[in-house]
């Protein structure tokens, strides 16, 4: 075989998995992976301001495309400013591979500069964490970590490259190499035939598409059992999009924040539910005692230890989502389809009557009001991402999403600033695809919007265009609510207004060389989201729209599905 430099090695691996983007910041520990890329030409690099926006920017790809993303960092600082994009992945079972520049072999156990034993730290944040130290274990090594990332429950790894290793020659030959076979769990057959007899027995059954669903690329399978079953279907927070919400069998989404009326009613008059790819986490669930009631639970992961980790369901399947959807549509089909009966006409009637106001036309704007605009102006072929705080929750409550991977949020660890970074991410992984032109919008809080603003410079430099739409009460709004109205009777240190209305966020924009307007009427919404759209389109920048809504507006919540708590009027 041929000898190469190992990195060339690597670049080649990188190419043959996907990958053709990457998101990351050069050090003096990492060059010779970026001389490899240099030399080999075809893998487009976007540098970061921040190694975590290169995190969330790797992240967004990954959400968009289904492969994994990669986020490239230097040694030191760089592979600790990771950790929270690891974190963020590993909750919401994205895989994104980081690559860290390290100090060489001989000098780690002298404290050289920039040396830090970031495996060690990335551990409990990842599927793998893993420092290489012979050379010619970096192909194998890579190709292990993108089979890791993609098998089973999706995840992050980090792989640490000391400089030395990084500079060696290796015998290699990409002619004959490929990726790693990535194995699918296949369900028992027999726990497919106890679900179905299960089903078939209930008389309110719900299907609820968790994250897993769409991981699994098992939405069409997902609708196909639904309609020839007649089953209404509910999505947690993770699993949002994984079908049309305006669909007749759509039921809604249950839960103590994210949450429709509709759909903790429709699930507590429910008698079973089948739960894909969900986690059941606390945000959904909320009082336990409650959301378990009398119901019974079929739980079908991916991940063994998913199963019973809240709680022990009455039937629980290891299984790939889409497997299993199929298998148990062809066990239905050769009993035959059923009818719509009273279930589904009623979680239809429930749908109709049991919502929220959206039509509030005060001033200031009422955070509800801004959602109605975006579900009127935007089509289903756009791209959302939305982080942590009230206007996460109001988008839960009040956004309709329609295809898979078009409505994305950090579910489980909700890092403040995810979403710049991860609408640059959504917008590059499209530049391939048949949808390259679709929009890519942020909702964005005003406190949120400076956690990663430096990323808005990407934007900016690799021409990168996108919408972020601003819901600005001038407050941690979430934490302040929690003060006001969770028992502790306080609004400390939660209040970020100062002079006019605090930061002038327009103008950050126009300091990183991108555009933005701001909104404190109601009727002016649909008149700057149209500026908004072809403002991104004439600059291919970053553009914002910044609604200053009522400051001490509260979203719906409670501490059981069966007790929320409503703050505005209802319809």
């Amino acid at each position: 075989m041929p000898k190469i430099p190992v990195m060339q090695a690597v670049v080649e691996v990188l190419k043959s998995e996907g990958i053709d983007t990457v998101f990351g910041c050069p050090g003096a520990a990492i060059l010779p992976l970026y001389k490899a890329m240099e030399q080999d030409g075809s893998i487009e690099h976007l540098i970061v301001r921040h190694e975590e926006g290169a995190t969330h920017m790797a992240d967004g790809w990954s959400r968009t495309t289904g492969n994994v993303g990669v986020a490239i960092g230097t040694s030191g600082p760089a592979g600790t400013n990771m950790i929270t994009g690891l974190y963020t992945a590993q909750a919401d079972s994205v895989p994104i591979l980081c690559i860290t520049g390290q100090a060489a072999v001989s000098k780690l156990h002298q404290e050289a500069f920039q040396a830090v034993d970031i495996v060690s730290i990335a551990a409990p944040v990842t599927k793998w964490a893993v420092q290489v130290k012979e050379a010619a274990q970096m192909p194998w090594i890579f190709r292990e970590a993108f089979r890791i990332a993609r098998s089973g429950r999706p995840g992050p790894v980090l792989i640490d490259l000391p400089i030395d290793v990084q500079k060696q020659e290796i015998e290699w030959d990409s002619t004959i190499d490929e990726p790693l076979p990535v194995p699918k769990s296949v369900p028992s057959d027999a726990r497919v035939e106890r679900a179905l007899e299960m089903l078939l027995a209930a008389e309110r059954p719900l299907l609820l598409a968790g994250g897993g669903v769409i991981l699994g690329e098992a939405s069409a399978e997902l609708l196909d059992l639904a309609e020839f079953l007649q089953i209404p279907i509910q999505a947690t927070l993770m699993g949002k999009g994984a079908v049309d919400e305006d669909h007749p069998l759509y039921a809604g989404m249950t839960g103590i924040q994210t949450s429709q009326r509709y759909g903790n009613a429709s699930f507590l008059e429910s008698d079973l539910v089948l739960a894909l790819g969900a986690r059941f986490g606390d945000r959904h669930t909320g009082d336990l005692a409650t959301y378990r009631g009398d119901r019974k639970f079929i739980h079908v992961d991916v991940e063994p230890t998913q199963i019973g980790k809240v709680f022990g369901p009455d039937l629980g399947i290891v299984a790939d989502t889409k497997l299993f959807l199929q298998a148990l549509l062809e066990k239905a089909k050769a009993r035959g389809p059923r009818a719509a009966g009273e279930w589904v006409e009623r979680c239809q009637e429930l749908k109709r009557t049991l919502l929220r106001r959206e039509d509030f036309d005060t001033v200031p704007v009422k955070a509800p009001r801004v959602f109605k605009e975006i579900n009127e102006f935007y089509g289903p072929d756009t791209y959302f991402v939305t982080a942590i705080g009230l206007y996460q929750i109001w988008s839960g409550q009040h956004q309709k999403a329609h295809k898979p991977r078009h409505y994305q949020v950090c579910g489980q660890a909700g890092p403040l600033g995810w979403e710049i970074p991860a609408a640059i991410g959504v917008k590059k992984a499209l530049k391939n695809s048949p949808g390259r032109d679709a929009e890519v919008v942020g909702i964005v809080g005003d406190y949120s919007f400076q956690f990663l603003v430096e990323e808005l410079a990407v934007g900016a430099q690799y021409d990168v265009p996108f919408v972020l739409i601003m819901l600005n009460n001038e407050y941690l709004g979430l934490i302040r609510m929690a003060e006001d109205h969770g028992g502790y009777d306080m609004k400390y240190e939660v209040d970020i207004h100062y002079d006019t209305s605090g930061s002038d966020n327009v103008k950050i924009m126009e300091a990183y060389g991108c555009s933005g307007v701001r909104v404190a009427d109601p009727s002016e919404i649909r008149a700057s989201l149209e500026w908004a759209r072809k403002e991104a389109d004439r600059t291919s920048r970053p553009v914002l729209v910044e609604i200053m809504i009522e400051r001490e507006g509260n979203t719906a919540n409670g501490t059981s599905i069966a007790a929320m708590k409503e703050f505005e009027p209802l319809p």
